[in-house]
Order: C-alpha cells, then structure tokens, then sequence
C-alpha cells in the first residue's frame, strides 16, 4: 500500500502530535462523541482525565481545523512484549459530530500509519466492534482487512456484540 502524502493535512485540516494543553478539549470531545456503538468503558464523567497512566499525549494526535481540535488517534504498541514491538496497534479514534463527513478520521487513520511506519512498524492492527459498521468500511478502504472474530465478546446496550480484530501491512 502507497504512503499518503496528504497526511497529515487535508483542506483547512491537519494533524498534529497531542500536547498536555490539549487535555480539557480532548476530555469534553471523548464525553460528547462517546457511545456504545463504538466503546466498551462506561461513559467518562464530568472532570475525568483524559491524558493518565498508560494515556500519555505522546500516544494521541489529533485533527485541528483552522486551529480547533475535530478529532484524535490514539496508537500504541499492543503490548509490552519485544516479540512484537514492529506492531502499533490503533486504540482509540474519536471525530467531533460537526466534523464528520468531512475525511477527518480517514486523515487521523492515515496518519496514524504514516506515524507508525515512521516509528519502525511494519503492521498496524485494531479492534473494531461488529455493529459498528460505518469504522469497519473506513478501516476497510484503508487496506485493513478482518483477521479475526471473538463472537458475543461484549454485552453492550441489552446485546451481545462481536469484537473483530482487523489488520494490515505498513509495508510497501
């Protein structure tokens, strides 16, 4: 797959790496997008956290239109374990509700993969839950592709849902 060279900007919208002093407008961001459709916490509270322990800025970037902050990625290695250091794994992608529609999580997952390559990753990986069927076609014309299914992982919202694990090469 070609790296994209418009990322990490697209229109009047870039990315950028996280900043502590974006903390207030991530935390009241991750309150207003948060859903069942795509999360598997409870809600965050009112004056929660954003940035914490094992949450550092450094893991997030975020989308800024004309300055404003519309959305973010969070990318991590998926564990602690050297075995597997060449593989980032996307943990979190959130769009403000004005802001979509308009390609900012498809430049926020693009630029996550420009980041992790950069980073020495040679594949990127993630989690995506069953219903959520808008991430799942992003993810999909992203190159990612279903690698597994963990049926009913999750009772969410009175149902159970399916967890898929989805990944792709950062090579080439």
């Amino acid at each position: 797959m070609p790296q994209h060279p418009e990322a990490p900007r697209r229109g009047g919208i870039r990315v950028r790496a996280a900043t502590a002093a974006d903390e207030p407008v991530l935390a009241a961001l991750d309150r207003a997008v948060w859903s069942p459709l795509h999360a598997v916490l409870p809600a965050p509270g009112p004056g929660e956290p954003f940035f914490g322990e094992g949450h550092p800025p450094e893991h997030y970037q975020v989308a800024e239109d004309r300055g404003t902050v519309v959305g973010y990625v969070r990318t991590v290695p998926p564990t602690p374990l050297s075995c597997n250091a060449h593989v980032r794994q996307i943990q979190g992608l959130a769009v403000a509700p004005a802001a979509r529609g308009r390609g900012v999580a498809r430049l926020l997952v693009r630029a996550a993969m420009d980041r992790a390559r950069a980073g020495g990753a040679r594949r990127i990986t993630l989690r995506v839950l069953g219903h959520n069927a808008p991430a799942r076609a992003l993810y999909a014309t992203e190159g990612f592709t279903v690698e597994g299914v963990l049926p009913g992982e999750f009772l969410l919202d009175g149902g159970y849902v399916d967890d898929v694990l989805m990944g792709r090469s950062l090579l080439g």
